[in-house]
């Protein structure tokens, strides 16, 4: 049958042999006088005799060999003789069988251990000499042509099943030691990804080319990577796929699962879905080869759906469960292709969604498993709704049953405001009975949409009558719903507290019900916080990929960040995280280029950080009548700041991009300023915030250039690639741009290798990588994103994929965006306001999508707690947890550093102190700079704690620790002192005096002082440390003056 494979070559021996013996019997065999045939079995030992009986009827060889064979389908002769036969009566000939150590014992010390043997069998036949060893027809060793033969199989133990063997030499002392450490231990195979888990929880698509690329590796195992090599040309796999479809495709094909191989080309198999809802499943085979069928079903909008997708050979079958409340539809189409399709899993990778050549569906993506080389399992193949799935479908349900409840009450509302006639006021079935003899009842039954509130929808229905009562018939439930997210703004900026956190997120859950994502990633926030109630992570997770499937900038933001560092209910998934980073990255970028009021610059402002909060300002502001003042005399360095300022939204300054563009020409035409003159031809270029006018921006740029200003080289570049396609020119500025270190060049001419658009060389992607990583390294948003992409896919056979530094480029990039930039700046202007609670949620919004300084003023703000807005109960517990992720971002703050390690040693948040870390977290604060550090290490010593051995070397301590207490607790201190920090110095003096005192008693030389005299010590050594305190001071100030 075609496509058959054997699986044991021992076995196709066996069978051959019974086949010839058959076919040998039918013909009629005319060598009767030839036999072979064993008379014992042989033992299982290293050398057994074997007794073998044999005749010939004229001049002949008897061969005898042992044969193993191994898991990976290989076969080896461990044991061969023959001998010369002459023509007679039978004889018997006693050989002795001996079979390899590896095959008998067990691997110790001198005996390697084996690949596995599945069977081993002897083998004995008789060839005439004029055959030599081979039939002539193809037979390598003449065995199945054989006028006699005999065949019996070896009895061999498994491998841990066999004895050591007692060897007759000494071994090395060393040797021997190492022998026993080992000897018992029974060696664990590697964890081998028969089935690939490609998708594990959930993951909101928005429809666009972003997607989850996933790689699979070669077995570690001999026999399965065999196996999958030679499954190559004839795949037996399957493939598990949960998906949720919103909203048709829009495109031709809509990426659901797809495989492209290591030439950027699709490879089998590859799954699309039709804008006319059938799914396409398309496979390829030779180069240039590919097929590709259509299924007899569509996709259902709505509704959670299972693919199985079964490859057996040439057979593809696909069957699709939709669950439809509690109905189960099940679909199913199948195609038999006419040629043969490949499916290597390693070259390449799989994408999950859209990617480089498609766009992804709009809905969700559920878990998607990949049975490598086996059917999906009968158990697994029935209709198990995953968690996460059951978890949304009930969000799904109860939102529906909502909205329906929303409709009505919004068609009464508007009915009654257009004047029906109909009376406010609704008669109980009592009064319409007592009355039924009169001619005509009082007050008409009530409408279904008049019917009582329930207590949960009671104020979102009096919000939605008096939006209802203004605005009529054209109020929508998403109107409602940015009405409910408004309220409940306002009501947390009136709060004094976190209590009313309790009261609110009612109104914000159904608020996101009707399609607010502010109010969606505002609740998943609190719920993963714990603010004012208790934390529920996974219905946190659940609120943010609701909000992110609708492309919420903060939400892709929270969720790329969640997958990127997980935690305990979510693994990190660096792969999942970039699906979403990427998506934000590229948004942050196409954000910067048009930049709205609705932005406001990035910064990384710390409440910690007095001179920071000091340089905020605003229109009204000293510091920003000075900055003008500054300018109207001429000051070119204060044009630039007021005119940034103005521009970007930064220090507080509301954005103004006309009053900007003004301050931008007054430093181009007045100062002739380049930094201005730059800043000017790019508005003019561009048109932002002023009438476009290129030929004066290409003056401006030009006479910036030629007084060196490299942005302007960088820009110049730009117009004659772009508008006048002079690559040469474009080339030779951005080359010089590039040497006096402007981060846009490279970025400019990495793009240029990588479209092989560079004036005379081809397409070079690595060149362009290379390109790509200088701009991302010197701070440029857009080379960070194509570096971060590179990393992702890698380059075949020049660099691996990365998908770990792919993430923090893309994170980075995506913190670059100025929405988040409008929430910070939301929530420092609520802390200089005293917004206590307000300020806690805009930064709560930020450091819950990853932002390390949002992260710290949240437990800053906790730390502090100013006016009790926090429960005492919540302040550690937040304390611990955002400090926590403060340590862990890239650049962390010292004054973090110092808190955890208060807190872990302080033992009060996990019930016990845990030393080692803490010593750990101020080792690292010392490393920043932090002179605390050592003053925190010195008190834990005071306390009698004893600091971890790698700890005390990997800080040169370990000399002082060896001698004695006071010698270590004397070091501490001195480097405190010795670090030239303004603070920390007079504690750590303080401290270092009184150790003094105390080795002074300890030594009994006080005892032999008057306690005059000691008094006199201590004041003149405080008046020592108060003078020196004082000297550095007067230096200090005249520093500064």
């Amino acid at each position: 049958m075609e496509g058959f494979k054997w699986s044991c070559p021992l076995l196709r021996l066996m069978v051959h042999h019974i086949v010839f013996l058959t076919v040998s019997t039918y013909l009629g065999d005319t060598h009767t006088s030839d036999s072979v045939r064993f008379l014992n079995q042989l033992e299982e030992v290293e050398s057994s005799s074997l007794r073998v009986l044999y005749s010939c009827s004229e001049a002949s060889l008897v061969h005898l060999e042992a044969l193993v064979s191994f898991d990976t389908g290989d076969t080896s002769t461990v044991f061969s003789r023959r001998w010369a036969c002459h023509p007679g009566s039978s004889r018997i000939r006693t050989v002795v069988v001996t079979l390899p150590d590896w095959l008998v014992y067990q691997a110790d010390w001198k005996i390697q251990s084996s690949k596995w043997v599945l069977n081993g069998m002897l083998r004995a036949w008789v060839s005439w000499r004029g055959d030599g060893d081979g039939d002539g027809n193809g037979d390598g060793d003449g065995y199945t042509s054989a006028p006699a033969h005999t065949i019996a199989l070896l009895s061999l133990k498994e491998p841990f099943s066999r004895p050591f063997k007692q060897h007759q030499e000494c071994l090395s002392w060393g040797m021997e030691m190492l022998w026993d450490t080992h000897k018992h231990k029974i060696p664990q195979c590697p964890q081998e990804h028969e089935v690939a888990v490609l998708l594990s929880t959930l993951y909101g698509s928005t429809g666009e080319r972003f997607g989850i690329i996933r790689t699979v590796q070669p077995f570690s195992n001999d026999a399965l990577e065999t196996v999958r090599l030679k499954a190559i040309a004839y795949p037996w796999c399957a493939f598990s796929i949960w998906i949720f479809l919103i909203h048709p495709c829009r495109q031709p094909l809509c990426g659901v699962l797809h495989h492209i191989d290591s030439q950027k080309n699709y490879a089998s198999p590859s799954l699309f879905l039709r804008n006319s809802g059938e799914l396409h499943i398309q496979l390829h085979g030779e180069p240039g080869e590919s097929s590709a069928f259509l299924s007899q079903f569509k996709v259902p909008l709505g509704q959670w759906c299972h693919l199985n997708m079964e490859l057996e050979g040439w057979v593809v079958r696909i069957t699709m469960t939709c669950a439809d409340g509690e109905h189960r539809v099940v679909h199913s189409s199948q195609h038999v292709f006419g040629v043969a399709f490949h499916l290597d899993d390693t070259d390449g990778y799989f994408v999950i969604g859209g990617g480089e050549f498609t766009k992804s569906i709009k809905g969700y993506y559920g878990p998607i498993v990949y049975y490598r080389n086996k059917k999906i399992p009968e158990s697994e193949s029935e209709l198990n709704i995953p968690p996460h799935i059951k978890l949304m479908g009930e969000w799904q349900q109860s939102c529906h049953n909502f909205e329906i409840d929303l409709k009505t009450k919004l068609s009464g509302y508007a009915q009654r405001a257009g004047g029906s006639g109909e009376s406010d006021v609704c008669v109980n079935a009592y009064s319409q009975w007592l009355f039924t003899d009169k001619a005509q009842v009082m007050a008409p039954w009530c409408e279904a949409w008049e019917a009582p509130n329930s207590p949960q929808r009671r104020q979102a229905f009096l919000i939605a009558e008096k939006v209802a009562n203004k605005y009529g018939r054209s109020v929508s439930p998403a109107t409602v719903g940015r009405a409910l997210y408004s309220v409940s703004l306002h009501k947390l900026y009136q709060a004094e507290d976190a209590r009313v956190i309790r009261r609110v997120l009612p109104l914000l859950l159904q608020a996101g019900c009707l399609g607010d994502k502010p109010a969606l990633f505002l609740s998943s926030v609190l719920y993963s916080s714990g603010l004012g109630l208790e934390a529920n992570p996974e219905r946190a997770w659940l609120l943010a990929i609701l909000a992110a499937q609708q492309d919420w900038r903060l939400a892709l933001l929270r969720l790329g960040h969640l997958h990127h560092v997980g935690d305990e209910n979510m693994p990190s998934d660096p792969d999942l995280s970039y699906a979403y980073y990427s998506n934000i990255a590229k948004q942050t970028s196409a954000d910067r280029q048009s930049f709205t009021p609705q932005q406001t610059f990035v910064e990384s402002i710390y409440l910690n950080n007095e001179e920071a909060l000091k340089s905020q300002t605003n229109e009204n502001h000293d510091l920003f009548h000075w900055l003008k003042l500054q300018a109207r005399n001429g000051e070119a360095t204060a044009e630039q700041t007021i005119a940034r300022m103005l521009f970007w939204g930064q220090q507080g300054v509301s954005p103004d991009i006309q009053t900007a563009v003004k301050h931008y020409e007054r430093g181009a035409i007045r100062l002739e300023d380049p930094v201005s003159m730059y800043d000017y031809a790019v508005v003019l270029l561009t048109g932002q915030g002023v009438k476009q006018d290129i030929p004066n921006a290409i003056i401006y740029l030009k006479k910036a250039v030629e007084r060196g200003f490299a942005p302007a080289m960088n820009a110049l570049g730009w117009y004659y690639e772009t508008h006048e396609r002079d690559f040469v020119r474009a080339v030779d500025l951005w080359e010089q741009a590039d040497a006096l270190g402007n981060p846009d060049a490279p970025m400019n001419l990495g793009a240029l290798y990588s479209q092989g658009m560079y004036p005379g060389r081809p397409v070079d992607q690595l060149m362009a990588y290379h390109y790509y990583l200088r701009s991302a390294e010197r701070g440029h948003v857009d080379g960070a994103i194509a570096l971060a992409e590179m990393w992702n896919r890698g380059l075949p056979n020049q660099i691996r994929r990365l998908p770990e530094q792919a993430v923090l480029y893309a994170k980075w990039a995506s913190e670059q965006n100025g929405y988040l930039g409008t929430v910070l700046r939301k929530g420092l202007d609520a802390y200089f306001k005293g917004k206590w609670l307000m300020a806690y949620i805009y930064y709560l919004m930020a450091a819950e999508s990853g932002f390390a300084a949002a992260q710290f003023n949240v437990a800053y703000l906790c730390e502090h707690n100013p006016a009790d807005f926090l429960m005492q109960a919540f302040v550690k517990q937040c304390m611990l947890r955002y400090y926590n992720l403060t340590v862990q971002s890239q650049h962390p703050d010292a004054y973090a550093f110092i808190k955890m390690g208060d807190l872990l040693s302080g033992g009060n948040v996990t019930s016990k102190k845990d030393v080692a870390k803490a010593a750990e977290m101020y080792k690292l604060a010392t490393f920043s700079g932090e002179p605390q550090g050592w003053y925190s290490l010195g008190r834990l010593v005071q306390e009698g704690e004893t600091l971890p051995l790698p700890l005390l070397v990997e800080m040169n301590l370990l000399q002082p620790y060896l001698s004695n207490k006071q010698d270590l607790l004397a070091t501490l201190y001195h480097r405190c002192v010795d670090s030239n920090g303004t603070d920390a110095y007079v504690p750590c003096n303080l401290a270092l005096f009184n150790l003094y005192l105390h080795t002074l008693w300890e030594n009994n030389i006080v005892t032999k002082m008057s306690s005059t005299a000691a008094v006199a010590v201590g004041t003149i050594a405080m008046a020592f440390v108060i003078s020196k305190l004082l000297r550095r001071h007067a230096v200090g100030i005249g520093q500064v003056t």
